[in-house]
């Protein structure tokens, strides 16, 4: 074996110790037999891509992350290492809170000065579902036909799907954290 490569039924059953999941319940939750899950962890048997992929979701992950190598159980992003990204026309910055795209979730930390924002027109974009909480200042906030007004404190919820745009309404900064799952920026 090279270093590269990765032994899948140890890798199987570490998640799943990890979790706290009996043999049994993994073997219920993935549609496969027990016994056949033990030889998958044994490694006496090769699972197709189908059952490797019925397991991964019992476990909660994607079958890529399955095969991922191990990450530590807390990825950090120093403040002087996030990706940051300035839209002057738009008088928004926005600081990546989060690590790449490859985790489920994605946080956003906008500035935004007064009458910034994302422009008039109106954008969707591929996460499933978006939170956003005012930490100072207030926004303006439009979700298809709908108009928010959002004040220090507020949050909201809505699907990343349906077009909208926003823009600081106050007459200070506003800062704003944005939460997308799955990341999509």
């Amino acid at each position: 074996m090279t270093g590269t490569e990765l032994q899948l039924g140890p890798r199987i059953r570490s998640l799943r110790h990890a979790r706290h999941v009996t043999l049994r319940q993994l073997a219920e939750r993935a549609g496969v037999t027990e016994s056949f899950l033990s030889q998958v962890e044994r490694e006496v048997t090769s699972p197709s891509i189908a059952s490797v992929q019925r397991i991964a979701r019992a476990l909660d992950l994607g079958i890529a992350e399955l095969f991922a190598d191990d990450q530590p159980h807390g990825r950090v992003v120093r403040t002087a290492d996030r990706r940051r990204i300035s839209y002057p026309g738009l008088s928004a910055v926005d600081e990546f809170l989060t690590a790449g795209s490859g985790g489920r979730l994605q946080v956003i930390l906008t500035t935004l000065e007064p009458g910034g924002g994302t422009g008039d027109e109106p954008y969707t974009h591929d996460s499933d579902e978006e939170v956003v909480i005012v930490l100072s200042g207030s926004l303006e906030l439009w979700v298809a036909d709908e108009r928010h007004l959002l004040g220090e404190g507020d949050a909201i919820t809505y699907s990343s799907r349906l077009p909208h745009r926003n823009r600081n309404a106050g007459d200070g900064l506003a800062v704003i954290l944005f939460c997308c799952t799955p990341p999509s920026f």
